[in-house]
C-alpha cells in the first residue's frame, strides 16, 4: 500500500456563509494530497506529463460525515491498495485530530494529452509495484 498525509489549515475563503467548508473544498484537498503522494515515492506528476502522461480524473466522490470550520486543522491521506495499470485507484480520509470527517475515492487513468487511454511504461509500473509485496 501507498499512503501519504497533507496537512490543511482551513482558510477562511474556503467556508461558506455558514462557516463550514464548502464541498468542493475537499476535491482540491484531495487533488493536494494526491500530488504530494506522487512526489514523496519519486513520480512526480509534472515528470509524468512530460512525458506525455496525464492522470485525468475518471470518478470522484466525497461522503461528508462532520462539518470542518475555518481554522481547523485537518490531515488529509490518501492511500492506494492496489498496484495501477492503465487506471489508479485512490481512497482519501479527511481528519481532524482522531475525528474522521469526510472519505473519499478517485479513479485515474494514464492518457496522452491528445485524450487517447495509455498504456504506462514498465518502468512506472515496476516503480509503483515495489511498494505492493507479492
Amino acid at each position: 500500500m501507498i499512503s501519504s498525509t497533507t496537512n490543511i489549515r482551513v482558510r477562511y475563503a474556503e467556508t461558506d456563509k455558514m462557516g463550514i467548508v464548502y464541498h468542493t473544498n475537499y476535491f482540491v484537498w484531495f487533488e493536494m494530497c494526491r500530488v504530494e503522494m506522487l512526489d514523496n515515492i519519486g513520480l512526480s506528476y509534472r515528470d509524468l506529463e512530460s512525458r506525455g502522461y496525464l492522470l485525468p480524473v475518471l470518478d470522484i466522490s466525497a461522503s461528508y460525515k462532520k462539518s470542518a470550520h475555518f481554522d481547523d486543522r485537518l490531515t488529509v491521506t490518501c492511500f492506494i491498495d492496489e498496484p495501477p495499470t492503465l487506471r489508479i485507484n485512490i481512497s482519501y480520509e479527511v481528519r481532524r485530530s482522531d475525528e474522521l470527517l469526510v472519505t473519499g475515492s478517485s479513479r485515474h487513468a494514464f492518457m496522452s494529452p491528445e485524450g487517447r487511454p495509455l498504456k504506462p511504461p514498465k518502468d512506472i509500473i515496476q516503480h509503483f509495484e515495489t511498494y505492493f509485496p507479492r
